[in-house]
């Protein structure tokens, strides 16, 4: 597959897939990550943390791991994580010159998960300081630019996470949303972009912002490789009373629905005040979902304009 940038790269599950036919893959993958970071990623100034020793550590307990014959549904798959989301061994900074010097002694369950399932965490992604902001420029590591075009900014405030996908420099990544903060970056970027619903995954390890509206969300460049990773991350959690006891995602259950069956809301009020190429956009998926068989219909939904 191609990324935003036209650039071949691998996906997540050629990764995965990879990895567990031929060993030796991963350091391939490790390798052209690891390079590519080094040499591209100051420019666009996505990530906040990069090590190589950090790197080769977790390559060396994954090999373990892999001859111990472990079930690793994401073995090998290299994944940028926010950095306002804990990760043991790893800064906690929330780009912000108070928390320089802060690592914390635990991981998010959302990182637990994916390490479990043996992701390889390749490095800390920038924000708007302390999660607040809209474009990735209010960070004491300085503004991320955007992989499609430098002149202009990421979006906010997952902006390094978006433009850790976008640019290529890894398949996956998470971020956190409380008013868009996954959802605006990703289209910016031009990566797809996922805020679960409250509860699918844990707030564990996630710093808050907005209790009540905070969410650990995903972001990739195809549809598959974000239901992989929603998949590892989500389920009820006991160190979050606000996780949703529902059964974590399952991806191949929801790849087995019949588009038939299948019903489409279309919510009108988002698309009065949104502009032509937008409402375009939603014209074209509308008449897709029509042409594979689901019901489409239009939703109304007049308290929105009391909403952020």
């Amino acid at each position: 597959m191609t990324n935003s940038l036209g650039e071949r790269l691998w996906t997540g599950e050629e990764i995965v897939s990879g990895v567990k036919e031929d060993r030796s893959f991963l350091d391939q993958v490790l390798n052209f990550y690891c390079s590519k970071i080094k040499k591209e990623g100051p420019e666009i100034n996505c990530f906040t943390f990069f090590s190589e020793s950090a790197l080769a550590q977790q390559q060396s307990v994954l090999r373990q791991r892999i001859e111990a014959k472990e079930d690793l549904p994401l073995a090998g798959l290299p994944v940028s994580v926010k950095d306002n989301i804990a990760v043991e061994g790893m800064p906690l900074t929330c780009a912000s010159k108070i928390l320089e010097n802060y690592y914390p002694s635990y991981s998010a369950t959302a990182v637990e998960r994916l390490v479990k399932a043996g992701a390889i965490i390749i490095g800390k992604t920038n924000l708007d300081e302390f999660a607040m902001g809209s474009s990735s420029e209010y960070s004491y590591f300085g503004p991320v630019k955007n992989p499609r075009d430098k002149r202009k900014v990421s979006g906010g405030s997952s902006g390094g996470s978006a433009a850790s996908v976008a640019g290529g420099f890894c398949p996956v990544a998470l971020g956190s949303d409380t008013g868009g903060s996954v959802r605006q970056p990703a289209s910016f970027c031009g990566v797809l972009g996922l805020k679960p619903s409250y509860g699918r995954v844990s707030r564990y390890g996630l710093t808050a912002f907005g209790s009540s509206l905070d969410q650990i969300g995903v972001f990739a460049n195809n549809s598959r490789d974000l239901s992989l990773i929603l998949n590892a991350v989500s389920g009820q959690d006991k160190k979050d009373s606000t996780s949703s006891a529902l059964p974590p995602f399952s991806a191949e259950k929801h790849e087995s629905l019949q588009p038939e069956k299948l019903k489409v809301g279309i919510l009108q009020d988002f698309l009065k005040p949104a502009s032509a190429d937008v409402i375009e956009s939603f014209a074209k998926a509308e008449e897709f979902f029509k042409n594979q068989g689901a019901q489409v219909q239009d939703v109304f939904f007049p308290e929105l304009q009391y909403s952020v």
